[in-house]
């Protein structure tokens, strides 16, 4: 089986797992929740690598997922909600759907930046061209790290490992679904 096979069928039983949910939370009540945490999970970023500030001001825009949830047994999918900001403004939500296939077992249970150089860049992302392949460069968070990373394709991508334990021999990739604020916001 080829690579892009193997992430296919991994992205198709992540959205079997994942299928009902929505980008941008439904009610009020959860779009404030999620702001609230995505503000919390940006400031813990910084806080473990005060050179983030610097990266996050030279770029075009991020996209802030506070809490990515990942499972497997064998078959593995994961899924998150977060915002995306462009130049510092909120411009509206994100999912992120996560899936492999290969030898995994265990959940986690992490937060994830995605930082977009250019304008071209968050572009690619809000019209549904960008996904990340197990080849992507992903940095851990932690002290140096946004000092020290190297730009591929305009962006740079930062987790943060909050609890479960995982282990991981498997191809996968990650799709996302963009989905701009409404106007009332």
């Amino acid at each position: 089986m080829r690579i892009s096979t193997f992430w296919l069928a991994a992205l198709g039983a992540a959205s079997l797992l994942f299928g009902g949910c929505s980008t941008a939370p439904v009610t009020t009540s959860d779009r404030s929740m999620l702001h609230t945490d995505a503000n919390a999970a940006l400031a813990d970023f910084k806080t473990q690598d005060p050179s983030l500030a610097s990266l996050l001001g030279n770029s075009y825009g991020y996209a802030i997922f506070p809490s990515v949830g990942k499972g497997a047994v064998g078959i593995g999918g994961g899924y998150g909600q977060g915002e995306v900001y462009r130049q510092d403004k909120r411009i509206g939500y994100a999912d992120l759907t996560q899936g492999n296939v290969g030898a995994s077992i265990g959940g986690q249970t992490y937060s994830e930046l995605i930082v977009f150089k250019t304008q071209d860049a968050l572009q690619r992302f809000q019209t549904g061209q960008f996904t990340l392949t197990a080849d992507a460069s992903v940095v851990a968070a932690k002290a140096g790290a946004a000092a020290d990373s190297k730009w591929e394709n305009d962006i740079v991508v930062f987790t943060d490992v909050k609890g479960g334990l995982m282990t991981e021999a498997s191809i996968g990739g990650q799709k996302f679904d963009y989905q701009p604020l409404a106007s009332a916001e």
